[in-house]
């Protein structure tokens, strides 16, 4: 049998032990505790290093171009082969109706035949408002137009295109006028009675099509009027109806040497096929238009459509001044939508 000594001794032997052991562990965990409180300690620093490292890179490395990278209106590199499209003209001025206009005061125009209409409304309106003035229009092409600014020989460019950004670099400016649709105009006699899809379209004007029956119409050739490459709305045609390509050279394409719409109604005949603005042919009661993708010009959805500008040189000077101010005005305005139906 055990002695009470003998438990007691035992019981002191069994305990020590297991104190020993708890207190080594207390001691592990305390260190390892402490290790974590250091590692975080690291991780913090070095993170903010990095993040400290990014922002002095932006803010002294990158110049200006931190706002770009926040608002995301860096611009990224245009694909190779591919040129950015020309800046569409804005008007470096604001244009203020004018009160009065001095007597004497002469506003030389010349530009795209798109807009023969609107500059004689406008001309009309400006002369009656301010007696004594005068409005000297002309219809020689978009070309001749911007010429004739570069040349200080026109006040105004009546434009049927968007400025290039050459001419913008040259210190023009444009403000837009009026959205105008791009007809397809047939002879009134033509036998031809459907309409045409897009496709169609610039398939005939690139001479891939010459024959009416591979449209659905009488198997007789195609005669397509062209404008001349100086005109405002060849360039614009190119653009929406050729995407950008050239105009056929075959036979069949005849390309007037002065860019004006009359002569090209009247050669349409009974097998030929043009463009026009929309305006000049909509009263005209010897060519009909053609419905493109079952849509008629007047259509707010109709696919064949752009801008008119007037454009001026920078600074403009006081006759532009009063002529643009018009123009902008609410009896301009009505005077624009009036010449446009």
């Amino acid at each position: 049998r055990l002695s009470i000594a003998t438990l007691n001794q035992t019981s002191i032997h069994c305990t020590f032990p297991t104190i020993a052991k708890i207190r080594e562990s207390r001691s592990y965990y305390k260190m390892s505790q402490k290790n974590e409180t250091t590692r975080l300690l690291l991780a913090l620093l070095i993170t903010a290093g990095i993040l400290g490292g990014g922002y002095w890179w932006l803010t002294h490395k990158s110049s200006g171009n931190l706002g770009n990278l926040l608002s995301g209106s860096q611009n990224s590199p245009s694909p190779l082969g591919k040129l950015p499209p020309p800046p569409s003209p804005t008007a470096a001025t604001a244009f203020t109706p004018p009160n009065s206009v001095p007597a004497g005061t002469v506003v030389r125009i010349n530009g795209s035949t798109s807009m023969v209409k609107l500059n004689q409304a406008l001309k009309t309106g400006f002369e009656a408002q301010f007696p004594g003035t005068k409005v000297v229009t002309d219809a020689k092409g978009t070309e001749v137009g911007i010429s004739g600014l570069n040349a200080g020989t026109v006040d105004v460019a009546a434009i049927s295109r968007p400025l290039t950004a050459q001419e913008t670099a040259q210190g023009l400016a444009a403000i837009p006028i009026i959205q105008d649709a791009i007809a397809i105009v047939v002879g009134v006699n033509n036998p031809f009675r459907r309409g045409l899809i897009r496709q169609q379209v610039a398939d005939i004007f690139q001479g891939k099509i010459i024959n009416w029956s591979a449209v659905g119409g009488p198997a007789s050739p195609i005669r397509v009027i062209n404008r001349p490459p100086s005109s405002g709305t060849y360039q614009a045609f190119q653009h929406l109806v050729l995407n950008g390509g050239n105009f056929g050279i075959t036979a069949n394409i005849t390309t007037l040497p002065r860019d004006a719409t009359t002569p090209l109604l009247q050669a349409l005949g009974k097998d030929g096929i043009g463009y026009a603005t929309y305006a000049q042919v909509a009263d005209q009661r010897t060519v009909r238009t053609v419905p493109i993708d079952g849509l008629t010009p007047e259509s707010p959805n109709y696919p064949f459509q752009r801008t008119l500008y007037y454009a001026y040189r920078n600074p403009p000077n006081p006759a532009v001044e009063a002529f643009l101010g018009y123009a902008s005005s609410p009896a301009g305005r009505q005077a624009i939508a009036a010449a446009a139906k």
